[in-house]
């Protein structure tokens, strides 16, 4: 214990020798740290924003064409394929779900934007989100639609206004036929921003086909299924399933999630540069840490020599090295970590994404930027070879 004592004394009177060279190993590390950090919460928060919609269905089977690749993509089907499986005693209720893309106009400025729009069964609402419950009826007017208050600033102050009491009303345009639409904010919801839309509007399904003209009556692009308490669900989707076409597919929630989640990481380059960015931060640290390392035991080469004609053995000699990367690990994480908790908030007031700071993220970083200055400690720590006590005497 006396050994190890003296041992963490070396190692930090020599990274307190070169005050400059701390420090330049410090901002290395906190960069490292603070970039990684940036990069596992966006990539959090791409993959959080890009479900929240399908976490929000209360419902237990979810049907899609066989074509449709994720949210963003999703191809219409007959809605019939839906409403033939109340024949099934399982089944205790459907619902379908329109979704869609249009020019949202914004009325201050005129200003086009691309917003979101879903359509919903006001009679039989599957979405849990805050707003709509008190909204159901205003969404069955004539182009009346909810806002959500959580979309980017770019479509135009509609809460501020909404709250206020003044009437709001736009043009709306399909993404394939230039035929505008005007409609009325009747009411505000909760949804939010994700990389793949920056605002959302959400009416009743008829509505949605008289917005929406590109859009037909007959077909939807979710189809939502609740089934009754005491079925089976693994035994209930099978039996969906054999009675739906080959261009149509029923998944369970969590697929339904995981469906979502497999498109962004794998068919998108964003998930890839993301992990790559992680990886470079960590690989620019490491790098940075060996080189303080190193050159700090070039320089203190006699020193250690001296060491071991002292009794110090090789062993005893990289424990001092494996402390001063500790040291370094934990002294540039915690700044880092408090820089990143800094930037997540102001990234989600200017962004509105989900993206903020997890236990398990700050302790996975906490022993990847430990592991970062242990290895290159440990290979900057074969200079020690050179550290001969002939070379002193």
């Amino acid at each position: 214990m006396k050994m190890k004592g003296k041992n963490f004394s070396i190692a930090l009177s020599q990274l307190k020798y070169e005050k400059v060279r701390l420090l330049v190993a410090l901002s290395g590390i906190i960069f490292a740290v603070v970039m990684m950090f940036m990069q596992l919460g966006f990539s959090d928060a791409l993959f959080d924003s890009s479900v929240l919609l399908h976490k929000s269905m209360q419902a237990d089977v979810f049907l899609l064409h066989s074509k449709s690749s994720a949210l963003v993509a999703l191809k219409s089907f007959s809605k019939y394929y839906l409403y033939q499986l109340l024949e099934f005693p399982e089944v205790k209720s459907v619902s379908p779900i329109h979704l869609g893309y249009a020019n949202w106009k914004n009325p201050w400025n005129n200003d086009n934007r691309s917003i979101f729009v879903l359509g919903i069964d006001p009679s039989n609402n599957v979405l849990d989100l805050p707003g709509i419950q008190e909204n159901l009826t205003n969404i069955t007017y004539p182009d009346g639609v909810l806002f959500d208050m959580s979309s980017r600033p770019e479509f135009g102050a509609v809460v501020t206004s909404f709250n206020a009491g003044e009437t709001i009303l736009s043009e709306l345009q399909g993404s394939l036929l230039k035929v505008e639409k005007v409609v009325k904010v009747v009411g505000l919801f909760r949804l939010g921003a994700s990389f793949a839309a920056n605002g959302h509007l959400l009416t009743s399904n008829s509505n949605f086909v008289n917005i929406l003209t590109n859009k037909s009556a007959a077909s939807i692009e979710i189809g939502t299924i609740q089934l009754n308490p005491n079925a089976n669900l693994k035994q209930s989707i099978s039996e969906i399933r054999s009675r739906l076409p080959s261009d149509v597919l029923a998944f369970t929630k969590d697929e339904f999630i995981n469906f979502e989640k497999d498109y962004w990481k794998r068919n998108t380059a964003v998930g890839f540069i993301f992990s790559l960015s992680t990886m470079m931060a960590f690989i620019v640290g490491s790098v940075i840490v060996y080189q303080v390392l190193y050159t700090d035991v070039s320089e203190h080469l006699p020193g250690y020599a001296i060491l071991k004609a002292m009794g110090y053995t090789d062993i005893s000699l990289l424990w001092i090295i494996i402390q001063e990367s500790l040291i370094l690990s934990i002294l540039g994480y915690i700044p880092g970590f408090l820089i990143a908790m800094i930037s997540y908030q102001q990234t989600k007031s200017a962004t509105l994404l989900p993206i903020g700071m997890t236990v398990d993220r700050g302790i996975t970083l906490l022993l990847v930027t430990i592991l970062m200055c242990l290895i290159s400690g440990l290979i900057a720590v074969r200079k020690l070879r050179d550290a001969d006590p002939a070379d002193i005497f």
